[in-house]
């Protein structure tokens, strides 16, 4: 016999939160992807900080 479970509680604040796709969580540990967000996030605040100081 299966039993049910109920992820939510009506009215909570865990019953608003969504909960990530497959793919959102291979993602968020797929290290090469890590990689590249990694230098994409460096070179805007590099571009940040050479922009003010000229």
């Amino acid at each position: 016999m299966k039993k049910e479970v109920d992820k939510t509680v009506p009215y909570s604040n865990m019953s608003f939160g969504t909960e990530p796709t497959k793919m959102v969580r291979f993602m968020r540990s797929f290290f090469l992807y890590q990689i590249f967000n990694f230098f994409k996030l460096n070179l805007k605040i590099m571009r940040i900080v050479v922009g003010g100081h000229s």
